[in-house]
């Protein structure tokens, strides 16, 4: 049977990078792990995986913060199901516990960004009731 697991070891953290690595290919998994501790200290992220038969099938990391925008939040900085376990519920069974998190930590609101491209991943958030609120800029300096 799956379970949620916080990965808070740098052995547990090691074990999500090829399914992080799936979504985020320029991370260098030398660096990984310092990256992740990193953010943990400094921006609050927490990364939780489902794991099943002792296999990462999908991965999300996310901060809860809070803006004069939005108040408290609770964003998604990476959600990825592991290529070799989509159509398996393993996204649902981790969102589900994220709404659950945002809902313990009294957040106001749920956000992430998605890149434009990402189609199943856009059907998957309007069916768990995400609303497109917004456009997301960038550049590089």
């Amino acid at each position: 049977m799956a379970e949620i697991k916080i990965m808070r070891s740098d052995t547990d953290i090691l074990r999500t990078f090829k399914t992080v690595n799936q979504l985020r290919p320029h991370l260098n998994q030398n660096d990984y792990i310092e990256l992740i501790n990193r953010l943990i200290q400094t921006n609050g992220y927490n990364l939780v995986a489902v794991i099943e038969n002792e296999e990462v099938a999908a991965v999300a990391g996310y901060h809860i913060t809070e803006s004069l925008a939005w108040g408290k939040y609770f964003y998604v900085d990476d959600l990825i199901t592991n290529e070799l376990s989509r159509k398996k519920g393993y996204a649902q069974l981790l969102w589900d516990w994220l709404m659950h998190e945002a809902k313990k930590n009294e957040c106001v609101q749920f956000h992430l960004d998605s890149g434009v491209h990402r189609f199943d991943a856009h059907r998957f958030y309007l069916k768990n009731g995400l609303n497109i609120t917004c456009h997301h800029f960038q550049m590089e300096v």
